[in-house]
């Protein structure tokens, strides 16, 4: 498909982000698996932005996993989300932000349920009431935090330090980027861009100086898929799916991947690790893998910010080769350390996959 053809369908699925005061909420496992993440964003947003973001501390989970594993009843999701609306509210916001994508699809769900069935809304919140005695207003606007950063781009790209340029070359670093499943894939109109073509993250990719790689399995499963890792059974097809997207990318030789999901950037990171383990195989130049990157580490690089510091360190891809080809400096004796000095422990040295 040529691009003239994919600005024609961006066009066509825009969505309002909302400009200030949002209240945020973080991913229960994403602070496992990319700790520094969720932090930089809030760093981008208050220090470089100058944004009202809000926290509320008696925030939880949404229990999405849950939901779509067939764990958790649909009416009770419904009535933890409505309690997370209720915490928005007492703080005085109304713009709603998660970091999440299952959590993004889910609240988008359940706010278009209410819409068609204001009946199940009002169930819901009586259940609310009546388990906690609290009240909510739906939110006004409701954005994931990738939708935030593709907001404020240029902004970000104003006061980049470093462009998406291999300096080596001269030319664009070329990106591969991943969206997850329930961002777009649910209800296309709420995501930018829509379902096959989504603009998120070549947004940030394009204006930060890179370009953006088509291959065939662009848009196939990153192998998380909730029962394909969760059913420990299930959990070769969860690699298989991951393999097929390296299979499929790796002709076109990509600097990087970049994701917007919790779930992704964890997978396509590691069964990196595991698939060279188990095969002798990787997927970058020179016995290298390809970094994978959220969204948030990436606007963070063309900051400036530390690399250590946005939790680069926890990928077991290294992201050293592509620091290197776009120039960023770090440094590599405090990969492991933590911010007072102590080791971390350095992990065990891969048999394949090269390791800085």
């Amino acid at each position: 498909m040529k691009i003239e053809g994919k600005r024609r369908i961006w066009k066509d699925y825009q969505k309002e982000i909302a400009e200030d005061r949002y209240f945020y909420v973080r991913s229960c496992v994403r602070q496992n698996f990319f700790p520094g993440s969720e932090r930089t964003f809030l760093r981008i947003m208050k220090d470089e932005l100058n944004k009202d973001v809000f926290e509320n501390a008696a925030h939880t989970t949404c229990s999405g996993i849950g939901y779509h594993s067939d764990i958790v009843p649909f009416e009770t999701v419904m009535t933890m989300v409505a309690r997370q609306f209720a915490l928005m509210t007492e703080s005085g916001y109304e713009n709603f932000t998660t970091s999440c994508i299952t959590s993004f699809g889910l609240y988008t769900e359940i706010l278009e349920t209410w819409q068609h069935f204001p009946d199940v809304e009002l169930r819901v919140r009586e259940h609310l009431k009546k388990a906690t005695g609290r009240e909510f207003i739906v939110p006004k606007n409701l954005s994931h935090a990738s939708d935030v950063i593709f907001k404020f781009r240029k902004e970000i790209a104003n006061k980049a330090k470093f462009k998406l340029i291999n300096k080596h070359t001269g030319k664009p670093i070329q990106v591969v980027e991943h969206i997850g499943c329930h961002y777009s894939r649910m209800f296309p109109s709420k995501g930018v861009g829509g379902a096959e073509y989504p603009y998120v993250l070549v947004g940030m990719i394009e204006d930060w100086g890179g370009e953006v790689i088509d291959y065939p399995e662009r848009r196939h499963c990153c192998g998380f898929g909730f029962r394909q890792y969760l059913v420990q059974a299930n959990r070769g097809y969860s690699l298989s799916c991951s393999k097929k997207k390296f299979d499929s990318m790796a002709p076109y030789k990509p600097d990087c991947i970049l994701t917007n999901c919790p779930g992704c950037p964890m997978f396509l990171d590691r069964w990196q690790y595991a698939l060279s383990e188990m095969e002798g195989i990787t997927y970058g130049e020179n016995g290298q893998g390809i970094p994978v990157l959220t969204y948030e580490e990436l606007a963070g690089m063309m900051l400036g910010y530390n690399p250590w510091d946005l939790g680069l360190q926890v990928h077991q891809v290294p992201v050293e080769p592509l620091l290197d080809k776009i120039g960023i400096p770090y440094n590599p004796e405090q990969k492991f350390l933590t911010l007072d000095g102590m080791s971390i422990g350095k992990p065990e040295t891969p048999t394949f996959l090269k390791f800085y």
